[in-house]
């Protein structure tokens, strides 16, 4: 009876589309063309803009681990569920609510009163959020796929491919536009839908938004929403058993790649050194202090893998990110040790 009285949103198709690709690469100006085209459709839509949602100094540091970032993201993540959740409550934010209230009732009003619909056609008008930001990482989008399954929603990705030139000089040409390095990091740490390696993006299309939007673009993103709005996802089984068994499959999968790399390094240092004619006992030395730390890495590894609750759904983490990130922190380790060894021969 809640839902109904806030506009039908407990019984209209629903979907939640994710905008993803580099700042300045077209997602507004996309989210603006599918928010027009939507309309003649007779669907309710709005866009969830991050940059504006999100108070614009957690934006300083946009690394992985900054946890003020993240906890907007998990804010603005919370608000979208609760509109599914307590429709009753749409006017209300979720308890300490770090975003922008103004703009996410702007969000929610663009959904419960749409111009062009009056009331009896707005109770069975399908919805649409437009999510726009980076989503960089799957992990990201991933967030946003499990709440469309958990309220079965339709779910479907827009990947805007734009080159890194053509980024930078549209954000110079804002009014506001944000450092360049930003942009150099994120192309570092962008990783586009990948359907062949995450089943759950199967329902992907890419954009070349170097040049401007065609027609054509539109209809193919109004198409993809069709189509995910005519197949919600269906709730997630409680298999706690499959995903612990999940989990021990892919923290094995990390810790042998990883080990078979340091193997890898390894021998490389062991190669650098006889290049440079360490003497036989600094030799073995070398071996036995490289094999040692190893040995401790690779079983720290495995213990923080399988502690962590994030492994458990296989598709929830980038193996070959995991083990790259965790050779690199290796890496470091080698070239001390090996340039240890090498001070003491000479």
């Amino acid at each position: 009876m809640a839902a109904e009285e806030a506009g039908g949103v407990g019984r209209s198709p629903a979907c939640l589309c994710v905008l993803c690709g580099l700042p300045a690469a077209g997602k507004s100006t996309l989210a603006r063309k599918v928010l027009r085209t939507a309309a003649l459709h007779g669907w309710r839509a709005t866009v969830v803009p991050y940059d504006d949602l999100i108070p614009e100094h957690a934006f300083q540091t946009r690394a992985e681990e900054h946890t003020e970032w993240k906890s907007h993201r998990q804010a603005v993540l919370q608000c979208i569920e609760q509109f599914f959740e307590k429709p009753q409550r749409l006017a209300e934010l979720p308890v300490s609510c770090q975003i922008n209230s103004a703009v996410w009732q702007q969000c929610i009003q663009a959904l419960l009163q749409p111009e062009a619909l009056d009331r009896s056609q707005a109770e069975r008008a399908p919805l649409l959020f437009l999510l726009d930001d980076n989503f960089y990482y799957p992990s990201m989008r991933y967030e946003m796929y499990q709440l469309a399954r958990k309220y079965s929603l339709g779910f479907c990705q827009v990947y805007l491919q734009c080159d890194l030139e053509s980024c930078i000089s549209r954000n110079q040409s804002r009014s506001e536009p944000i450092p360049t390095e930003v942009i150099l990091e994120m192309v570092k740490r962008l990783e586009s839908p990948n359907p062949q390696k995450n089943s759950w993006e199967t329902n992907s299309i890419s954009l070349n938004t170097t040049g401007d939007l065609s027609k054509c673009d539109i209809q193919r993103v109004m198409e993809l929403i069709s189509s995910a709005l005519s197949n919600p996802l269906s709730p997630a089984e409680d298999n706690t058993k499959q995903k612990e068994a999940d989990r021990l499959k892919c923290a094995t999968n990390v810790v042998h790649q990883t080990d078979q790399a340091c193997r890898r390094h390894i021998s490389e240092a062991m190669k650098t050194a006889r290049e440079n004619q360490v003497a036989p006992k600094h030799m073995k030395s070398l071996a036995a202090q490289l094999n040692e730390s190893k040995a401790t890495f690779v079983h720290n590894l495995r213990r923080q893998l399988l502690q962590e609750a994030s492994l458990a759904q296989e598709e929830d983490i980038d193996v070959e990110r995991v083990v790259k990130r965790a050779v690199d922190v290796f890496d470091v380790e080698k070239k001390e040790i090996l340039l240890r060894i090498m001070n003491e021969n000479n």
